[in-house]
């Protein structure tokens, strides 16, 4: 256990603070969320590692500080109503839904939600919604967000999620192509006016079925 623990405040202090994040109630919340037991059996030794962790399906866990600057750019606030796209293993799930009023997550392949259930259940959290189905050019005709997150890229932002957004609502999303994609947060600061902020350059696997850039055929 101590290992662990130590595991833990290494992957705060090493690859989280040193990647700008600073502020107090996301490092808490990285203490107490425990990312263990969002890892597959097999792969736990890697769970505080700087990588990603393969879930199966194509899909993996973002890098630590990915997912802790996501957070803590998005300044979710308790009455917030959270669209998350890509469920995967749950764990940033269960980070946004402490931080939010309500988090709606979308995962499309059935086994892969059905994994974040099950880990998402001692957390017994009631402000989740697990939903099955593609979301990757948007999710629930008409609804609307204060923060919604694309767990993974685009190489094209669908203009339905930005569409989504109350104002003053903020989107993360990776956007671009491998090997150099943009994560990018894009706040609704009026009905037709958008912020777009260039937050860092990394790179994680695309949405299935995500909107793809015309290709030029000569």
């Amino acid at each position: 256990m101590q290992n662990l623990e130590q595991a833990r405040f290494n992957m705060i202090e090493q690859q989280i603070r040193p990647c700008d994040v600073l502020e107090p109630r996301i490092l808490e919340l990285l203490h107490h969320v425990r990312r263990e037991y969002f890892v597959p059996e097999g792969k736990r030794a890697m769970s505080f590692m700087d990588m990603e962790i393969p879930l199966g399906f194509g899909v993996s866990m973002w890098h630590p500080k990915l997912e802790a600057r996501a957070l803590q750019e998005l300044h979710i606030g308790h009455n917030d109503k959270v669209l998350e796209v890509g469920t995967g293993s749950g764990y940033l799930t269960a980070l946004l839904s402490a931080l939010a009023g309500h988090v709606t997550s979308v995962e499309i392949v059935p086994e892969l939600s059905e994994m974040a259930k099950a880990h998402l259940q001692p957390f017994h959290r009631d402000n989740i919604t697990l939903e099955v189905g593609d979301a990757s050019r948007g999710w629930g005709e008409g609804a609307s967000y204060d923060v919604i997150v694309l767990a993974g890229s685009t190489p094209v932002l669908p203009v339905a999620f930005q569409n989504s957004l109350n104002i003053g609502g903020r989107l993360f999303a990776i956007v671009g192509d491998a090997p150099v994609m943009e994560a990018k947060l894009i706040t609704r600061v009026a009905p037709d006016t958008y912020e777009v902020v260039n937050i860092m350059e990394t790179s994680v696997a695309p949405l299935q079925n995500a909107q793809q850039s015309k290709q030029f055929v000569f």
